[in-house]
């Protein structure tokens, strides 16, 4: 290996071809036995080959550069023209007259109705034999038989969907494949305390290999350049982000229970998701406000100061109070910097909640703050320089999984560490919420870390404070027996005083009570309380980073545009009974059934500053949800428009309509102008 090459194993993979050697890993689990030593492994031949995964670092394009990636997606498209596949329905029947069809709402004249022509896709060729194992899944993934939905509030009655068709576009996850090692690790003992294990330098460093499709499925698939399975691409990040833990042992034996650290020996690892030079530039080019974007603070002699003075944080400020040891915590970096974005953005679909970040940069020899507890799941990726961590135990059971962040302690209130450790480069610390940290960082070394942060209020105690509320009010309004008053003498028996009182008023008191709180339960709303936490998701989440092939296969790209050699409006596309769609991305909206409406909540016009806007959503028909559900269910393949179950195909191109005008849908490929019949020559 070439040792001045600099090689990303996590992330910055563009080329389809691998580097040809990486460096060897060390790797130590928290609170379990080591992983074996990876020298066995590599001396018998046994390390596993890199999962492949289209998700891609981007560095910005000039103009012609763009023009350049536009054609040759162009090329792309019309090559998958003449290959593209299509196959029956799988889908469920969905009925057209489901329980949302009682409830009054409708597009009326805001939706559009069009119609066009399309020449027919070919039959599919036969599908490859189904990958047996993990490995040969990741190699040729394959999209999930969708289920019937069993939420009784939009459960429906099953009903025949004539002319119903789902186009799936066969081939790979996208035009590069960023390649990240994968390595085999035996079954931990299990142990309370703290444990540490250095494997041994491995002997000979192993080549990474890209993975290969079977023949079979290789034969049957072409490259697609835009993303097929958005929920695939996230569970190949996670699987990045923790390398070389397998994701089924870390949620087993680790998630929300101990901390997990990695140490990699590969400084490069975590290259390209952000950097000192970033920040620098987004100091100088954004108006980064003091205490809402940025602070700068220490931490001496037990106390915790911040400095932020008014105003913009300029970078000579910020960098002269960086010299004089103060840190730097950038709070919303994925406002600013696209990798961040694009890195939380997919990571989101993966945890099914928010996902976010902050930045911290720490000049040498110096701590920014106190020991305290987070109300999130942690994932600390060192980028730059050294940081000295201490984690220590939370200090009773209350503070185990804390739902709010912490005060500052002292080292007198916090006890002995669990772990202290030296993070550099490459390296990955997870920790649980409510486990008390602090981190300093040595004389010779300054620090630059990210914080990837989940879980923040979603936990089962914050979904039944959804359903408890609701479900007491149903109850007292529907059930004689909430209603009816209290005997009239309970004062006498009940309350603090009387709580070691043996009285049989009281014991019956109780048992009514417990009869209450049984016959409660059948008043829980739990899936509209599910609804209630899936839109506040979509409301928390970041706007998705849709591709370039994408946005032409979208409204995001595609359609209608000021044609400046004509002086007119040009480029209109329609969609037509056999145009393929399908949703953009898995996590984009939610189907909500709320204030006797149907709404649809999208995170596409949602800002990249937290809660900057406010929610978003549209009304649609009671009619058009099972269409809707159609479309949700059917991810990651593509329906026709035609096969929406819906009673006319007026009502299907409404509804189809409608979503693509939102964002939310895309098709297989670009459109055709209806407009413009040399189509070729437009600068699309």
């Amino acid at each position: 290996m070439n040792p001045g090459k600099k090689v990303s194993a996590f992330a910055v993979f563009k080329a389809k071809k691998a580097p040809s050697e990486v460096s060897q890993h060390e790797t130590s689990l928290l609170s379990i036995t080591s992983m074996p030593a990876l020298s066995e492994n590599l001396k018998h031949g046994k390390s596993k080959e890199k999962l492949s995964t289209s998700f891609q670092l981007e560095k910005p394009q000039s103009k012609k550069s763009k023009e350049k990636e536009r054609k040759k997606l162009e090329k792309k498209f019309k090559k998958l023209q003449n290959g593209m596949p299509t196959r029956g329905s799988y889908l469920p029947d969905t009925a057209i007259n489901s329980p949302l069809a009682d409830l009054s709402s409708a597009f009326g004249s805001q939706v559009s109705l069009r119609s066009g022509k399309k020449d027919k896709l070919p039959p599919k060729p036969p599908k490859p034999p189904k990958p047996k194992s993990l490995q040969a899944k990741l190699k040729s993934p394959k999209s999930p038989k969708s289920q019937e939905t069993t939420s009784p509030k939009f459960k429906s009655p099953k009903s025949k969907v004539s002319d119903g068709k789902v186009v799936s576009p066969k081939g790979k996850h996208s035009l590069e494949e960023n390649l990240v090692s994968e390595v085999k690790g035996e079954q931990p003992s299990k142990r309370r305390k703290v444990s540490h294990a250095t494997l041994p330098e491995a002997e000979k460093q192993t080549p990474v290999t890209p993975f290969k499709q079977p023949p079979a499925a290789a034969a049957a698939s072409k490259d697609l350049p835009y993303m097929y399975d958005s929920t695939v691409e996230a569970t190949r990040l996670f699987d990045c982000l923790i390398h070389p833990v397998k994701p089924k042992k870390f949620f087993s034996e680790l998630w929300e229970k101990k901390p997990l650290l990695v140490k990699r020996h590969m400084p490069c690892y975590n290259d390209g998701w952000f950097s000192t030079e970033e920040l620098d530039k987004i100091l100088r080019k954004e108006n980064i406000i003091f205490g809402k974007n940025i602070d700068v603070t220490t931490y001496s002699n037990g106390k915790r100061e911040t400095h932020n003075p008014p105003g913009r944080a300029y970078a000579p400020i910020v960098w002269d109070y960086f010299q004089n040891g103060c840190s730097v915590r950038l709070l919303n970096p994925q406002t600013y910097s696209h990798n961040v974005w694009k890195f939380l953005s997919v990571l989101q679909e993966y945890f099914g909640c928010m996902v976010g970040a902050n930045i911290y940069l720490t000049p040498a020899g110096s701590q920014g703050f106190a020991p305290h507890w987070d109300d999130i799941e942690a994932f600390v990726l060192q980028l730059e320089g050294k940081k000295h961590w201490r984690l220590y135990s939370p200090r009773n059971d209350g503070e185990v999984l804390a739902r709010y962040s912490s005060g500052n302690f002292t080292s007198a209130d916090v006890g002995e560490p669990i772990l202290d450790v030296m993070l550099e480069p490459g390296d990955l610390l997870y920790f649980p919420r409510g486990v008390i940290h602090q981190a300093d960082t040595p004389t010779d070394s300054h620090s630059l870390h990210v914080t990837v942060s989940t879980f923040q209020q979603n936990s089962w105690g914050d979904l039944m404070e959804q359903i408890v509320p609701t479900a007491l009010q149903l109850a007292i309004e529907e059930d004689l027996e909430f209603r009816k008053g209290l005997p009239r003498d309970y004062l006498s028996y009940m309350g603090v005083v009387n709580q070691d009182s043996d009285n049989p008023e009281r014991k019956a008191f109780l048992r009514k009570i417990e009869q209450l709180m049984t016959k409660l339960l059948s008043y829980a709303p739990v899936d509209a309380a599910c609804d209630q936490m899936g839109k506040k998701c979509v409301h928390d989440s970041l706007p998705p980073v849709l591709t370039k092939a994408e946005e032409m296969c979208s409204i995001h790209g595609n359609g209608e545009r000021w044609d400046t050699k004509l002086n007119t409006v040009r480029g209109a596309v329609e969609l037509e009974p056999d145009t393929p769609i399908k949703i953009i991305r898995k996590g984009v909206l939610r189907l909500v059934g709320e204030e006797d409406q149907v709404r649809i909540y999208y995170t596409l016009e949602n800002a990249r500053l937290y809660h900057d806007t406010e929610p978003k959503f549209f009304e649609i028909s009671a009619d058009a949800a099972p269409a809707v559900e159609h479309l949700i269910f059917a991810y990651p393949d593509f329906v026709t428009v035609d096969s929406l179950p819906m009673k006319t195909l007026p009502e299907k191109t409404e509804i189809a309509n409608a979503l693509y005008e939102k964002g939310l849908l895309m098709t297989d490929e670009p459109m055709q102008a209806v407009d413009d019949s040399s189509s070729e020559d437009e600068d699309i």
